[in-house]
């Protein structure tokens, strides 16, 4: 890994090299006048994760994610078509595979149950009680025939 280049970094270990990552140009869809006709502007990045160099549980990981960038046969197919020159959409394609797979890799923080403090108990309670005095003066009186 000595080229940076070379290789798209997703993690502080996971890192692929820019040649199992295969773009093809295509025109550019919607608006644009003539020039959307002739140029090919847009860009279709596929990553074949079933291929790649990646180690086998992070071809797991990415296979198990459930998004629909990712076909059956274990290709990441992401299309860039923003720019109006292929360069950029190329760079704006390989930032989203790197933002994609970052969030599949990055693991989810797990949750510490939070108690309430001693006040804020008192101070619900008070007012839990409030209220049922409330509600109780709105019975009627026994024995006031």
């Amino acid at each position: 890994m000595s080229d940076p280049a070379k290789y798209l970094q997703v993690g502080r270990y996971i890192s692929i090299p820019i040649s199992e990552i295969e773009f093809n140009a295509i025109r550019a869809s919607g608006a644009g006048g003539q020039n959307v006709n002739k140029v090919s502007s847009a860009i279709h990045l596929r990553f074949d994760v079933k291929r790649s160099s990646l180690n086998e549980g992070a071809k797991q990981r990415i296979m198990a994610y459930s998004d629909q960038r990712i076909s059956s046969d274990g290709v990441i197919v992401i299309k860039s078509q923003t720019a109006r020159n292929q360069a950029r959409n190329k760079e704006i394609a390989l930032e989203r595979l790197e933002k994609f797979l970052k969030k599949i890799f990055t693991r989810p923080k797990t949750r510490i149950p939070t108690r309430r403090t001693k006040g804020a108990n008192e101070r619900r309670l008070k007012k839990k009680a409030g209220r049922s005095q409330i509600k109780a003066g709105r019975a009627r009186i026994k024995g006031f025939d």
